[in-house]
């Protein structure tokens, strides 16, 4: 079982920036898609964003486009989301997940972290 442990969260004002962190456990992260999602209450896991095992390529949602970016260090384990910008619509619990493939639809995605709290006010 994969351990995914997200940090970073926190409450910030419109048009700040937050740096989130996922740390993987698991020696084989180099060979894992990664994916950020992120839930607000009362509503579905929406997908952010997601990138290769080589860091190449990286997917956004047109939500995020242009103000998220998706990093990793496979030799740090770790999957990063810079998020500029931030808006009060970005107010939500963020989740990061591994997977074979890269994919927009979170059930291509078998291990989850617990998530870390983003809170945006206006």
């Amino acid at each position: 079982q994969v351990r995914l442990v997200e940090s970073g969260g926190g409450l910030v004002q419109a048009g700040d920036s937050l740096k989130l962190s996922c740390v993987s456990s698991r020696r084989a992260f180099r060979t894992e898609a990664m994916a950020w999602f992120r839930q607000a209450p009362g509503k579905e896991r929406d997908f952010i964003g997601t990138i290769s095992r080589s860091g190449g390529n990286p997917h956004y949602a047109d939500s995020v486009k242009g103000r998220f970016t998706i990093s990793r260090d496979n030799a740090k384990n770790t999957v990063y989301l810079q998020m500029n910008n931030l808006k009060p619509e970005d107010t939500a619990k963020y989740y990061c997940a591994a997977g074979a493939v890269t994919s927009s639809l979170p059930q291509y995605y078998l291990n989850w972290g617990r998530g870390t709290q983003v809170t945006v006010s206006s």
